[in-house]
């Protein structure tokens, strides 16, 4: 939710850096129907139905990962996207790596203010996590609102989101010469 909140700031400020939104409707983004699904399989693991059983939901938490990798790799020539796609393989093979959770450290979730639940957690407390430097160990700042934890694929995969709208929104509409 906050890197959502983030992607709209970025969009929101691109006239300040020169940048056109009317660029963004140029860009040629492929696979956008297997991105929502991939969003819909993660919100329906994560929030709607949590108490499934856990080797499904870990299931549908790593087909989600795979259907996102696909569509970067469509996407790949975009500006951005092998920083995306960095960023999106740090959080899937770390969250593979740990039975299909995202490791969490407690002090990010109790400075975010995360109480965990019963059922199936996207990101919590892994007992001997690997690859725990990769899990969500950042905490947005407490001015900032919908508080909540960062990975480094998080950061990596909005950087590389900055650099799509960026350099999309400042290049000039391709022309046809044909």
């Amino acid at each position: 939710m906050f890197l959502g909140l983030c992607a709209l700031v970025l969009v929101l400020l691109t006239p300040l850096w020169g940048g056109s939104l009317g660029r963004l409707t140029t860009l040629r983004f492929r696979g956008v129907g297997i991105v929502l699904a991939a969003l819909a399989l993660q919100v329906g693991v994560i929030m709607v139905w949590p108490s499934m059983p856990h080797a499904a939901a870990v299931a549908g938490h790593l087909v989600s990962y795979a259907m996102l990798g696909a569509v970067l790799w469509l996407n790949r020539r975009l500006p951005g996207m092998a920083l995306i796609a960095v960023g999106v393989a740090a959080n899937g093979i770390t969250i593979g790596v740990n039975g299909g959770t995202l490791p969490a450290s407690a002090h990010a979730l109790r400075a975010a203010g995360i109480h965990l639940r019963a059922g199936f957690d996207n990101s919590g407390v892994v007992t001997h996590p690997h690859l725990a430097w990769l899990g969500d160990i950042m905490v947005t700042p407490s001015w900032l609102p919908m508080r909540n934890m960062l990975s480094i694929g998080d950061v990596l995969l909005f950087a590389g989101a900055a650099v799509l709208v960026v350099i999309t929104t400042r290049r000039p509409a391709a022309t046809s010469s044909r």
